[in-house]
C-alpha cells in the first residue's frame, strides 16, 4: 500500500482527460498530488522545475510526439517511471514504448482499477503490462516456436510509424500535419520515406498492410 505523499505529472493535451486520471489517481491514492502539462513543452519544463515520482503520459501530444518526449525525458531523468497511457492498441505501441524506457504501457479503455495498479507496480520498480501482451511476448521468446522475420514497419522510426498510423486510418495529409503540429508537406515527405523503406509505391498498399497486420486506428 502507498502512502507517501506521492506526487505524480500527467501529459495529456486534453483538459477533461487530465481531471479524470487525477480524480481516479487521488481516490486510489488519498496522499496523491497531480499535476498537469498539456504538451511536451510544459512536460519537460515540470521535470525540470520540480521533483515527481511518476508521469503518465500520452503519446498523441500536438509537437512533438509522447515518443519522442519520452526518450529526452529518460536522457535527463532515467531512473522516473513513466506509464504510457494511450488510445492505441497495446500490439501497435507497447513494445516501442517499453523499448524507449516506459515502465509500462495501458490503453484509455482500461478500468481505473487497473490503472491503479499499474502505477503501484512501476513505482515498486517493475513493469507493467497486460496479461495478453505478456503472453505474446513470452510466446515469441519460446525457444520451441520458429523465429518470425521483423515486419516491413519495424524498420520505421518512430515518427514515420505514427505518420503510418494516421494514413492506415484514412486521413489525409492535411489531417496528419494539423493533429501532429507539422506541415503538409512535413507529412508528404515522411510518406515517401515510409514507401521506400517498406518497399511500397501507393498509399493504398500501405493501408492494406496496415489492416492486415493491425495498425489501423
Amino acid at each position: 500500500m502507498i502512502n507517501f505523499m506521492m506526487r505524480i505529472l500527467i501529459a495529456d493535451d486534453h483538459a477533461v482527460v487530465r481531471q479524470g486520471l487525477s480524480n481516479i489517481l487521488v481516490k486510489a491514492y488519498p496522499h496523491a498530488v497531480c499535476g498537469e502539462a498539456r504538451n511536451a513543452t510544459e512536460l519537460l519544463q515540470s521535470l525540470r522545475a520540480e521533483q515527481w515520482d511518476v508521469v503518465i503520459l500520452d503519446i498523441n501530444m500536438p509537437g512533438r510526439s509522447g515518443l519522442e518526449v519520452l526518450k529526452d525525458l529518460k536522457q535527463d531523468r532515467p531512473e522516473l517511471p513513466v506509464l504510457v497511457l494511450s488510445m492505441h492498441p497495446e500490439d501497435q505501441y507497447a513494445v516501442r514504448t517499453l523499448k524507449a524506457g516506459a515502465s509500462g504501457y495501458l490503453n484509455k479503455d482500461c478500468a481505473p482499477d487497473e490503472l491503479a495498479n499499474a502505477v503501484t507496480r512501476i513505482l515498486e520498480g517493475r513493469k507493467y503490462i497486460s496479461p495478453a501482451l505478456a503472453e505474446a511476448l513470452a510466446s515469441g521468446l519460446d525457444p520451441t516456436k520458429t523465429p518470425t522475420a521483423a515486419l516491413p514497419h519495424e524498420s520505421l522510426s518512430d515518427r514515420e510509424y505514427q505518420v503510418l498510423c494516421h494514413l492506415a486510418a484514412g486521413k489525409k495529409p492535411g489531417e496528419i500535419a494539423d493533429a501532429l503540429c507539422l506541415t503538409p508537406q512535413t507529412i508528404s515527405t515522411y510518406r515517401t520515406r515510409i514507401l521506400e523503406k517498406m518497399d511500397m509505391k501507393t498509399t493504398a498498399e500501405l493501408m492494406r498492410y496496415a489492416i492486415e497486420n493491425n495498425l489501423a486506428e
